[in-house]
Order: C-alpha cells, then sequence, then structure tokens
C-alpha cells in the first residue's frame, strides 16, 4: 500500500512557522520551485533556504550546495522541500533524515515510495506529490 497524505499534516506544515530548504530552488524563473518558493516564504511566512548544485543565492537569501552545507545557526530545517526528480529524491530524503529535519515535503509529480517509508521510519511528517501554494485554499491561507 503506498504513501496516503495526511490532511492535518499538511495543514499544520503550512501554518506553522518554520524553516523550509528548497531543494532545486534556481534562479530560473521559469522553474514552478521560483514562484512556489516565494509563496512559502512571503504568504505562509516561512523563512527559506535555497539548495542547489552551484549553491546560488535566490530571492536575497544564501544558497548551499546540499542540506549538509547549510550552517548551524540555520539549522534545524522544519520541512526539506523537494523540487528534483522523483529518482534523484531518494538521495535528497536521505540527507534530509542525516540533517535532522522535521518533515520533507515531494512537490507535485515528484514520487518515491521507498524514500517515504524510510523517512517515515525515521520520525519525519512527509507530505508527497501535492504543491503547498495549490492546497493554501482548502486551509484559507
Amino acid at each position: 500500500m503506498g504513501h496516503t497524505n495526511d490532511p492535518a499534516v499538511i495543514e499544520r506544515l503550512m501554518r506553522t512557522k518554520g524553516r523550509w530548504a528548497i531543494v532545486g530552488l534556481t534562479t530560473n524563473e521559469w522553474r514552478a520551485a521560483y514562484d512556489t518558493s516565494l509563496f512559502i516564504r512571503d504568504r505562509l511566512g516561512m523563512e527559506i533556504i535555497p539548495v542547489n548544485l552551484p549553491g546560488d543565492p535566490v530571492h536575497g537569501e544564501p544558497g548551499y550546495r546540499t542540506l549538509g552545507d547549510i550552517p548551524p545557526e540555520k539549522q534545524p530545517v522544519d520541512v526539506v522541500d523537494c523540487f528534483v526528480n522523483s529518482h534523484r529524491v531518494g538521495a535528497v530524503v536521505d540527507q534530509a533524515i542525516a540533517a535532522g529535519a522535521k518533515a520533507v515535503w515531494l512537490q507535485l509529480g515528484v514520487i518515491d515510495e521507498a524514500a517515504v517509508e524510510r523517512a517515515k521510519a525515521a520520525g519525519l511528517d512527509v507530505v508527497m506529490n501535492v504543491c503547498p501554494a495549490q492546497q493554501a485554499w482548502k486551509y484559507n491561507l
């Protein structure tokens, strides 16, 4: 049986102010991560941390190459939001577990049941195949 998202977890993650590492966030305005990260920061009121291969800053926030590169003063990360291909997200989930993140959020179209099971076994909250910007109306956000 596959993962089923818990609406209470989705709502709690979207309402509870925290620090979201956005993996796959780049300066490319045509990518979904670009606008969704602005929604997470500006509409939901979260602190965002861009994570991308070159470690580029995005939206005026310093960027990091991996979750492990995020400095201690930016820890803990509450949610690791994954904008990577499904076949690559398992490694990101493993990094999130190792970094002590509290939750992983696999964006719309990002699906990896095995990675989700590892995250749940490690005690992380999990959301899969959902975009927070598309869920906001359900919770009056």
